[in-house]
């Protein structure tokens, strides 16, 4: 298993169960980055393989920056409703403490501080079910939007949107695509996630999309949902675990 991308989408996902995404962003000292990885594969890796096998858990992904801002790795749990999601990352955190305290205050040291949210997937907004298809590349754009109409960009991206991101989805292209609304914590409301199986067929598909969504037809729809959602920061990244 590779990267996890918020999962594969088909033009019938309307109808794919939501999902929630519980993701913790990581600033670390980037010169002691590879030994946190490390920290994470030995000591904390098989304790969220585990979850998932028992049904904990829907799936998990550690991920390291390519492109972005500050953060530097993520970790994402996913479930499928906000009682798994609290249930199971709570829980993990203590056992992974307990089993594990020297791994956890080394890891702590290194990725010193971190932001919390909880996404949810977006019914019939291109959000795939989340543990299907992926690639080793993502692109995540992350969006402060006006909290009395993100409703409406959520309109926009499920009837205007969602048909060109699908057709670009296939062998060359995305692997996968959703949209994200927030749920809990900072002032990022929205998550536009785009998966691919490399960086350059990313950048190239993506590319692709901005031109088709350039044209006149799409004009009206995509001033409003810049006007909605006005702030952005894009990230990309690779996938470190599960391999």
């Amino acid at each position: 298993m590779s990267a996890l991308w918020y999962g594969h989408v088909t033009a019938q996902d309307e109808a794919a169960p939501v999902s929630y995404v519980y993701s913790t962003y990581f600033v670390c000292a980037p010169d002691a980055e590879s030994r946190a990885d490390d920290i994470v594969k030995s000591s904390f890796k098989p304790h969220y393989d585990a979850a998932v096998e028992q049904g904990d858990i829907q799936a998990w992904s550690w991920m390291q920056h390519f492109v972005g801002g500050e953060w530097r790795r993520v970790l994402l749990i996913i479930a499928p409703d906000m009682d798994s999601i609290l249930d199971a990352s709570g829980a993990l955190g203590e056992i992974i403490q307990d089993a594990t305290p020297e791994a956890g205050r080394a890891f702590s040291s290194i990725c010193s501080s971190h932001e919390d949210y909880i996404w949810r997937t977006v019914p019939g907004a291109g959000s795939g079910a989340v543990t299907d298809n992926r690639g080793a590349a993502g692109l995540t754009v992350y969006l402060q939007c006006d909290m009395s109409r993100e409703e409406r960009a959520d309109e926009i991206v499920r009837e205007v949107l969602a048909p060109v991101y699908n057709a670009h989805v296939g062998e060359g292209q995305l692997t996968s695509w959703t949209w994200l609304e927030h749920h809990v914590g900072g002032p990022w409301r929205r998550i536009l996630a785009l998966g691919a199986e490399d960086h350059k067929t990313l950048m190239r598909t993506r590319d692709a999309i901005l031109e088709d969504l350039g044209g006149r037809r799409y004009e009206r729809a995509v001033r409003e949902l810049n006007e909605v959602c006005d702030t952005h920061r894009d990230y990309m990244w690779d996938a470190l675990f599960p391999e």
